[in-house]
């Protein structure tokens, strides 16, 4: 497994997450025995990095980590867990509330990494008022580290300009070879600022890996079937850049969830994709992906084919 330093801290995290949305009924993977053991390929694969959040299962992905590591009798320091707050959980009081509750149902006396999940523009609640929050408990030794997920850049530097002796370490943001919107602010601000960006979704949703017709994808009823990665005019033009991770993949025998993790990898040292997996083949899979580099070349003609494609998030 390779590490990478995570943001300015001297942490050293691997190269790649393990992300645990799945671990809720959104996408259905509710039993325990399942989730222990892709949490435990994962670390036996070398994966120290595990991201979670507060609303995944309504705790149900913190309450399966937790016991999974203390069955499995996991060293508390060898593992640096990310979980998230809602925006709606974001009042001062409630920052407290919400990460004492995390902690008890992770089992641990601290979080490594406190990220707000999302702004809280529905609820109001003011930056500088949940940031000196996330700070105060840094203090009290609760957390470790600070970060946002899913923040314009405006919006992260006032969150930075809030805190007093700390700073952001992580900021978190959707990014896959498909949906690139990252590159635009994101990558090159945590680029310049020194930050590590962890990405999400960076398989989108397996829509870059051609493992559905056209004709399943309408049949979906789970979270895929209102992203925009399978609309019918979008997903025909992501079949044919899968097509091509494809050819990659044959020549270097790798899967192609590998090649296209590969390819994230190498866009920026400062990206860390965090893959979920259903079960115990893809989370050693998922590991795969490190280790090894395509040439430049390949890398190319993915990004060209990528830059081809004009997905539409309009849907009626």
């Amino acid at each position: 497994m390779e590490f990478v330093e995570l943001g300015r801290t001297k942490e050293k995290v691997s190269r790649i997450g393990l992300g645990t949305w799945q671990f809720s009924n959104s996408w259905g993977l509710t039993i325990y025995d399942s989730a222990k053991e892709i949490i435990s390929s994962s670390i036996e694969m070398g994966i120290n990095l595990i991201n979670t959040a507060m609303v995944y299962g309504n705790g149900m992905s913190e309450r399966f980590i937790g016991r999974a590591l203390e069955e499995l009798g996991i060293e508390r320091s060898s593992i640096f867990v990310v979980t998230k707050i809602p925006g709606q959980f974001l009042s001062y009081d409630d920052v407290f509330k919400a990460v004492d509750r995390s902690l008890e149902r992770l089992r641990f006396d601290y979080i490594d990494a406190l990220l707000a999940h999302w702004p809280p523009a529905w609820h109001n609640h003011p930056t500088c008022e949940y940031m000196k929050a996330f700070e105060r408990l840094v203090e009290l030794g609760k957390v470790r580290y600070l970060g946002l997920s899913d923040y314009p850049i405006e919006l992260a530097e006032s969150a930075r300009y809030c805190l007093s002796k700390n700073d952001i370490q992580i900021l978190e943001a959707r990014y896959n070879i498909v949906e690139r919107q990252a590159e635009k602010e994101i990558i090159p601000y945590v680029e310049s600022s020194g930050l590590s960006m962890l990405a999400w979704s960076p398989l989108a949703k397996a829509a870059v890996l051609a493992k559905y017709s056209l004709e399943e994808v309408s049949n979906f009823t789970d979270v895929r079937k209102d992203d925009a990665v399978y609309y019918p005019d979008n997903y025909k033009q992501i079949l044919v850049l899968a097509d091509a991770i494809k050819e990659v993949a044959e020549k270097y025998n790798k899967k192609p969830s590998q090649v296209a993790l590969n390819w994230l990898i190498m866009y920026s040292k400062n990206v860390i994709p965090i893959p979920g997996a259903k079960n115990r083949d893809q989370a050693i899979e998922n590991a795969g992906s490190v280790g090894w580099r395509m040439d430049y070349r390949y890398w190319r003609k993915l990004d060209e084919i990528s830059r081809s494609i004009r997905l539409s998030y309009v849907n009626f």
